[in-house]
């Protein structure tokens, strides 16, 4: 042998951790192969640090734990302290009422409006797992709640009306959080965009159908199905050309542009038709002395650099899906 054992013991554990240099690696090796007490001592340090290096894992592991069951108590006792804070109006409030022979009239009210409070501090202390989900639930839910039972004691008939316009103007910013938590994302698996722009769909007409029922206006459906239909058409245009093609992002973002300036030359003609059943189309004045020519200037001007842009962009994705697939033929 070529080394003692002395200096290749030495070696072992740098060569053990992958550290040494390629000279001392295969100055190891070569001992390896005609000793055959190194080569145990060598398996033996393999298997020591396996063991090491597992016990550092469990031990990790357990200190997480440990951290996660500990905040989980601080939590748990800082929720309960705030909502026993919370309650405190509560009592005073009901009595307040019992002592003053009113009955029940502001306790259901106060109670009500605590469980807002509640919804944004108590809520996420208390939760253990999609605190942001359980937290926009249970907030919708206690404003819902408070706005029934204002309308309980005031006598009003516009619940409806209140309720429908809160769950649509708070689906707006709030509904990506909840399609994308575990409790939905889990049931729902890809299909994410298509309940997005559902909700809002539904919710926007829930919404409608019940401001038309308290207007009592005899062509409120007739105008608010006419303003509405560009809009919808618009956003479940988008959403199919997102969503079908099996295009690249430069193609894409080509169909969505000229889908967007075609929708906006054709608004108006899609209102007027649907309100009025009046044919139009804006006119191709680029003039400014009226209205109607204003607004065919804006519609021609929006269309045709719609038009460019997307042809721009339609030629850079067709050369990107060009070249890939010539890479892929050179495979």
């Amino acid at each position: 042998m070529k080394y003692n054992c002395d200096m290749i013991a030495d070696l072992l554990p740098l060569y053990v951790d992958d550290v040494c240099s390629p000279a001392s690696r295969a100055a190891v090796e070569e001992h390896l192969s005609d000793c055959s007490v190194c080569r145990e001592l060598c398996e033996n340090m393999r298997k020591g640090g396996a063991v090491i290096e597992n016990n550092i894992i469990r031990e990790r592991d357990e200190v997480l734990v440990r951290q996660a069951k500990f905040f989980k108590r601080r939590s748990a006792i800082a929720g309960s302290i705030i909502g026993a804070i919370f309650a405190l109006p509560i009592l005073i409030c009901l009595i307040v009422d019992l002592a003053a022979g009113a009955g029940l009239t502001w306790f259901f009210i106060v109670l009500t409006a605590m469980f807002i409070p509640t919804s944004l501090i108590v809520v996420p202390l208390m939760a253990c797992e999609d605190k942001l989900f359980w937290t926009i639930t249970s907030f919708t839910a206690s404003l819902l709640a408070l706005l029934g039972v204002c309308c309980i004691y005031s006598g009003g008939d516009w619940f409806l009306t209140a309720a429908s316009s809160v769950i649509f103007g708070l689906s707006l910013p709030l509904m990506p959080f909840v399609v994308t938590a575990k409790p939905v994302a889990s049931r729902i698996g890809n299909n994410k965009g298509l309940l997005l722009v559902s909700e809002y769909t539904i919710s926007y007409i829930l919404m409608m159908l019940c401001i038309g029922l308290k207007s009592g206006s005899d062509n409120f459906f007739s105008i608010a199905a006419a303003y509405s239909l560009p809009a919808l058409v618009f956003m479940w245009g988008l959403f199919a050309l997102i969503r079908i093609p099996k295009w690249n992002g430069l193609l894409k973002t080509a169909s969505c542009l000229f889908f967007s300036a075609v929708m906006f030359f054709f608004s108006d003609t899609m209102i007027l038709f649907t309100y009025a059943h009046r044919k139009y189309i804006p006119p191709m004045t680029f003039s400014f002395d009226t209205n109607e020519n204003a607004n065919g200037a804006l519609c021609w001007s929006v269309l045709i650099a719609g038009t460019v842009l997307a042809a721009i962009f339609a030629i850079a994705g067709t050369v990107r899906a060009m070249s890939g697939n010539r890479k892929e033929l050179s495979k």
